[in-house]
């Protein structure tokens, strides 16, 4: 089986928002891949709805068996366990969650459907949250290497 480098970015914005991603993490090490790289983590505002509520988010690289399928899969299936009850996706509109986790590259593939899209070109090139997170990631990357 080849092994495909993944990045996902998590956020939470519920609850004890650091915990929900130490969970998180665990999670996705249990069912996904073990995780080789790590950004800092960070709080940011919310980001294309109005809440009180501020997310804490961490961007994450490891490597998977998984097909991209697969791996969408296998994270909304962790956002459920944790109690996600419902995905801004597939209801068309973006409210507050106790677990987010998006998967924002897989290998170097470009690919469309109506529930993928890849590479995830908001957390790419419009959200400063996530530049924040990617660069940390890819700083962390360098200096392991």
């Amino acid at each position: 089986m080849s092994s495909h480098y993944v990045v996902l970015l998590l956020g939470s914005n519920l609850g004890d928002t650091e915990q929900n991603l130490k969970n998180a993490i665990a999670k996705i090490e249990k069912s996904v891949g073990n995780i080789n790289f790590f950004s800092q983590m960070i709080e940011s505002m919310p980001v294309e709805f109005v809440s009180n509520n501020i997310f804490r988010n961490i961007a994450l690289g490891l490597y998977t068996q998984h097909s991209p399928f697969f791996l969408l899969k296998a994270v909304k299936r962790i956002e459920e366990e944790m109690g996600r009850l419902s995905d801004s996706f597939a209801i068309g509109e973006v409210v507050d969650r106790l677990i987010d986790i998006d998967i924002v590259t897989y290998d170097n593939i470009n690919f469309e459907s109506n529930k993928l899209i890849l590479p995830h070109k908001k957390h790419l090139f419009e959200r400063d949250f996530s530049k924040v997170l990617l660069q940390s990631l890819n700083e962390k990357i360098k200096t392991q290497i």
